[in-house]
């Protein structure tokens, strides 16, 4: 689980905090997506969950965050590696080995998993992200999807309680966005791993994660189950979130007074919503 309570950051030099006062329960098994517009914070608040905040970016840190009951500044990132895994936007960067197989040796031999489980870790990671016929590759070699998947499968091959990605599918096509995703709902459901990704396509969430978190000039200014969180369409938008479509014609059917249902999510929901309004 993780526990955040009255955090606020600012980092050196920085004029105002990036983080203001947030608090945030996200129980274990969790699939939450964090959003918002650029430079609301979003980042800066999966870098405290994952201790990057304060470690590697020193600033003014206040109020607590806990993870898997671990004090997220007193455990220090070792510690906290063991229970968070994570997928960061320049994944490039991430990157260690030269190929793919090496990429995942080289988490689970620093961990010092034991020697006989490594193979079957690998394997298993691998085929659970579908990309076991890219064991042997290079990772220059990979496609944006390829590697995203390739990171990911490193992460998982350690087995963490909790991995956070930030805007994975940031460069990738449609169709890759939402492959990214599925494996993520296996992840999930399948081993119960806690999901926190920042993503800007909303329609990606909006389908797949259970919770929303918004985030707005460094504050948390909703939180909720996504039906919940889309009900409150003036907020997103001066949040700079951008709703989907379906849910923007909810909201102008109930201007008009014409609807005054639950606001779609989908296009599924949107037909059942528009044939009420037929038979209104």
């Amino acid at each position: 689980m993780v526990s955040i309570k009255d955090l606020s950051f600012r980092y050196s030099g920085a004029e105002r905090d990036a983080l203001s006062h947030i608090n945030l329960e996200i129980p274990d098994g969790e699939f939450l997506g964090i959003i918002g517009s650029s430079g609301a914070g979003k980042t800066t608040l999966t870098y405290a969950i994952n201790g990057v905040v304060p470690h590697h970016y020193p600033g003014d840190f206040y109020g607590a965050v806990t993870v898997s009951g671990l004090d997220t500044v007193d455990a220090g990132t070792v510690a906290l590696s063991r229970e968070v895994g994570n997928v960061f936007q320049d994944i490039d960067g991430q990157m260690v080995a030269a190929v793919v197989e090496d990429e995942i040796l080289f988490g689970l031999e620093n961990f010092g998993v034991n020697h006989d489980e490594i193979e079957a870790r690998i394997r298993e990671s691998l085929e659970a992200a579908g990309i076991s016929e890219l064991r042997e590759r290079t990772l220059s070699s990979l496609s944006g999807g390829q590697k995203q998947k390739a990171a990911i499968a490193a992460i998982t091959a350690l087995r963490p309680r909790i991995i956070v990605l930030d805007e994975p599918t940031g460069e990738l096509d449609p169709q890759s966005s939402r492959k990214i995703f599925l494996y993520l709902k296996t992840l999930n459901e399948k081993y119960g791993i806690t999901i926190i990704i920042v993503e800007q396509k909303i329609m990606l969430l909006c389908e797949f994660a259970k919770r929303l978190a918004v985030m707005d000039q460094g504050r948390l200014v909703l939180e909720g189950s996504v039906g919940d969180v889309l009900q409150k369409g003036e907020v997103l938008e001066e949040a700079g979130v951008n709703i989907p479509r379906v849910t923007t014609l909810g909201m102008k059917l109930r201007k008009q007074e014409l609807y005054r249902g639950e606001l779609p999510r989908n296009l599924r929901e949107a037909e059942i919503m528009m044939r009420s309004v037929g038979h209104g």
